[in-house]
């Protein structure tokens, strides 16, 4: 007799997850508690709890200029909450994927990667607009994972001191192409032809 598949119970506290342990994709889709995390390399970050009013204007001005951009063009962009999975290689599986991420903004230009949970691989272009509890992991563990898996621009948004930074992929590895301020239009080597005023982007900033 064909033994029936039980399903793994859904986790609805995230106090019955180990801070240490190593967890998949595959266990991600089993957490259905309210906080908002993401997997690094199977390590569990807590993302910050809802963003302070600046990080979302500064996160729709961005969002909507490239919407606006891309209308019409093969690339698309989304913004959180959208689950981003980084499988080490194309094939994995769920429990074999043991990266996945809500960045703030992402433009993915190979509709390959796109499916109903998300982004499977690398976007073309990432954005993640700092806060105090997630600055050290965007800088650090992000900036690494980006570069790993061949993100091939990065931009960093300080949205204190009203600057962004942009990165972009040169032989595997991140370099700055420069910190834009307000007075700045900044344009994308991803996307020829966008052109963003950080005046309006970081309009409410003093």
């Amino acid at each position: 007799m064909k033994e029936y598949p039980h399903k793994e119970p859904k986790i609805d506290d995230i106090s019955a997850l180990e801070p240490e342990a190593t967890y998949s994709y595959a266990d991600y889709l089993r957490w259905s508690f309210e906080e908002r995390v993401e997997l690094i390399k199977g390590k569990l970050f807590r993302m910050s709890p809802a963003p302070r009013r600046g990080h979302q204007e500064i996160s729709s001005s961005i969002a909507l200029e490239l919407l606006s951009f891309l209308k019409g063009k093969s690339c698309k962009a989304y913004y959180a909450p959208f689950d981003v999975r980084f499988p080490n290689q194309p094939n994995d599986s769920d429990a074999q994927t043991f990266t996945v991420v809500q960045p703030d903004i992402c433009v993915i230009c190979d509709h390959s990667k796109l499916d109903d949970a998300g982004c499977k691989g690398a976007p073309d272009l990432i954005v993640e607009i700092l806060s105090p509890s997630t600055a050290s992991k965007d800088l650090n563990e992000k900036y690494q994972l980006y570069e790993e898996h061949g993100v091939r621009e990065y931009w960093v948004v300080y949205p204190g001191e009203a600057v962004l930074e942009i990165y972009e992929l040169q032989e595997g590895k991140y370099v700055s192409t420069g910190k834009f301020v307000k007075e700045d239009i900044v344009t994308s080597s991803v996307l020829p032809g966008l052109e963003i005023k950080l005046s309006e982007v970081f309009e409410e900033v003093d």
